[in-house]
């Protein structure tokens, strides 16, 4: 969905910068520093308006959360959210996904989230969709060893596509849900996209994948 443009955002970024990051290659291996503390760290790679990321955060206190959005007219929704719900183990960075290995250490990170990625239909757009083996050698990287990786999506094929491409890899599967809503998990915190697909009755999918290190 294209998002309309906010001639305001590069000023709003400038103002919040403790919580939009600028220059995050400089925290590179320290982020933890950067939170005062030594809890783990949870990124979401694509985190539209800071739905799932407030939840989140709200509801595991003793974790640190990074949501990473490349557009700026999104990333100022979320950081507003953010401010609004007062979470203190939030911070967000406009960056590009292809960068996060030059972002973060190896082993810095616990878990990453995938929710409702660009399914990138055209078969000559798959290296662009974030499960493509590329991106996985990233995401290894930065992981550690028994951190894991969680999908979720409403698109039946790239559900299908990530299923194969984390096998493939070598990944193991600890979970493959083809219908997340279909019984009530307390512990699931929605998107606003899945809120909105779910209330029309759309299936959601979810697996969670670790790497063999």
């Amino acid at each position: 969905m294209r998002q309309r443009n906010k001639p305001w955002a590069d000023d709003f970024i400038k103002e919040h910068h403790e919580l939009i990051i600028a220059d995050p290659t400089n925290h590179k291996g320290k982020w933890q520093q950067l939170f005062g503390n030594t809890n783990p760290i949870h990124v979401e790679i694509g985190t539209g308006k800071g739905q799932f990321l407030c939840g989140m955060a709200k509801q595991y206190p003793d974790v640190n959360f990074i949501g990473i959005e490349l557009a700026k007219s999104v990333i100022v929704t979320a950081a507003q959210k953010v401010l609004d719900t007062e979470q203190k183990n939030i911070v967000l960075l406009n960056e590009n996904a292809e960068n996060i290995a030059e972002v973060f250490n190896e082993n810095e990170i616990s878990t990453i989230y995938l929710n409702f990625s660009d399914p990138w239909p055209k078969n000559r757009h798959e290296k662009r969709r974030l499960t493509y083996h590329t991106f996985l050698d990233k995401y290894q990287h930065i992981v550690e060893t028994d951190g894991q990786l969680i999908m979720k999506t409403d698109n039946q094929g790239l559900f299908e596509y990530s299923l194969v491409s984390f096998s493939q890899y070598g990944m193991k599967l600890t979970e493959v849900n083809l219908n997340l809503h279909q019984e009530a998990d307390p512990t699931n915190i929605q998107t606003e996209y899945e809120a909105k697909f779910s209330a029309k009755g759309q299936p959601i999918y979810r697996c969670k994948a670790s790497f063999k290190k």
